[in-house]
């Protein structure tokens, strides 16, 4: 490496003197840009991380919360938007990227995405829920209209609520229904007619034309403010294909205004023809009851009962006196039944009565008591048997009786029994305990069992 002459720098002071460069460009701190947002993500301090891209580029950018909290939409990833900015760079990356400071959505497509998600926002509210939705009354006699004086929304709705259903009152509450003015001017006019409270139903809208003539219907303020009506509400906004924010806040949502006027009021024609059918089969039916009563009477004036009437007391009679024997026939047999039952019970109650059952005890008692002095005298006799028969093996096994047939037991002088002449030593004192005494000897001298034995055969064969 060749000897470099200037000084050395840091990589810090590198990227500081780039970004230096950048912002002192002043083409690039004015940056207007059409782009598509991809990898869009919203940090939870509120701001926007996202890339803006084009068929052969992409810029990192990002949009802090003091800049986008004006948003009126709601940036999403493949949205093609109008970016207001300037170029800088993120020192710690040495990154460069654009600072966004104004954004809008790309062309015409602007009011389409303002109104799906404004659309999405109410309906996750629940401001579209059927169970929120107010009944339409069946014969509204005070009606509210708020629409524009002068367009021909006013006159097909008037003209039809004239002709279907003369007799209620119609309230015309003029406002604009296009132009920045017309939101305020719609909820204005919302809120006078729920002050004065005397409208039954209220009918809303204008004539059809583009989303941009039709968008003050599509603002939050009118949308929220149909929803908290206590009036219930129809929406005649545009044409049969024209689709508002009102329309899904509304109570019912009516194709064009002359189907909501059909919708807000019944045709008096129809109600009368009605009335004459449901008049005709009153009559019918009426006319029918009073023929089937006047057969129904006809035959009673026709029958016996009334033919005959004192024959027919006279049969009552005779059925009066047959069910009194009955009825006394039953008694009897009641009362039999009854006095059997009791002498039953008298009979049980004997049985279990506290004497009776105390003699019987008594006499289990005393055969108890027999039964245990057989059975203790028994027991007594087998004890004294058995005792006799312990007494008489004592008797045989006692060593006294042994002794009496000229047996002893020898002690030593330590004080135990001499089984062998090996537990006597010579001239060790020894103790002889006979029948009658003891004797106290020496041991002079020993032989074994044999000579013993032989001595007791020669004094055998002397006897014999």
């Amino acid at each position: 490496m060749k000897q470099y002459q200037g000084s050395w720098l840091s990589v810090s002071q590198l990227t500081t003197q780039i970004k230096k460069t950048i912002e002192l460009d002043d083409e690039l701190q004015q940056v207007w840009l059409r782009a598509e947002i991809s990898n869009f993500k919203k940090h939870s301090r509120g701001h926007m991380y996202f890339t803006l891209k084009d068929d052969k580029s992409k810029i990192s950018a990002v949009m802090f919360a003091g800049n986008n909290r004006r948003l009126t939409f709601e940036p999403e990833n493949g949205m093609k938007v109008l970016i207001k900015g300037h170029i800088s760079v993120y020192e710690p990356f040495g990154q460069y990227q654009l600072y966004v400071r104004e954004m809008e959505p790309d062309g015409i497509g602007q009011l389409y995405i303002k109104y799906e998600q404004l659309k999405k926002k109410l309906e996750q509210e629940g401001l579209f829920d059927k169970e929120r939705k107010k009944d339409i009354p069946s014969f509204p006699r005070e009606i509210a209209i708020i629409t524009s004086p002068t367009g021909a929304a006013i006159r097909d709705m008037v003209t039809t609520l004239k002709r279907r259903f003369p007799v209620m009152r119609i309230t015309l509450f003029p406002v604009l229904v296009q132009g920045k003015e017309a939101p305020s001017s719609i909820v204005t006019a919302m809120n006078q007619m729920e002050s004065m409270g005397s409208f039954d139903l209220l009918l809303f809208g204008r004539g059809g034309g583009s989303i941009e003539e039709l968008w003050a219907f599509n603002e939050e303020a009118v949308a929220r403010k149909i929803a908290a009506l206590s009036t219930p509400s129809i929406s005649a906004v545009g044409h049969e294909t024209d689709f508002t924010i009102a329309d899904f806040t509304a109570d019912i949502r009516a194709a064009t205004p002359t189907a909501a006027a059909e919708l807000a009021v019944p045709d008096l024609n129809e109600l009368e023809r009605q009335y004459n059918q449901l008049k005709a089969r009153l009559q019918r039916a009426v006319q029918g009851r009073l023929n089937s009563e006047r057969e129904r009477l006809n035959r009673l004036k026709r029958s016996y009962a009334f033919r005959y009437p004192t024959h027919l007391l006279k049969q009552k009679e005779q059925e009066l006196d047959r069910l009194i024997d009955r009825l006394e026939k039953a008694l009897t047999a009641k009362k039999v039944n009854q006095k059997e039952r009791l002498q039953s019970i008298y009979k049980r109650l004997y049985r279990q009565h506290p004497y009776r059952l105390l003699d019987v005890e008594k006499n289990n008692l005393n055969q108890m008591n027999k039964r245990m002095d057989i059975a203790m005298k028994r027991f007594i006799s087998g004890k004294e048997d058995r005792f006799n028969h312990v007494l008489q093996k004592l008797q045989i096994l006692n060593p006294l009786d042994i002794m009496k047939r000229g047996y002893n037991v020898a002690y030593s002088e330590k004080g135990t029994i001499i089984k062998s002449i090996k537990h006597v030593d010579a001239g060790e004192r020894i103790t002889m305990y006979l029948q009658d005494g003891a004797v106290q000897t020496k041991a002079e001298s020993f032989s074994d069992v044999s000579l013993w034995q032989t001595d007791a055969e020669h004094s055998n064969e002397g006897e014999d």
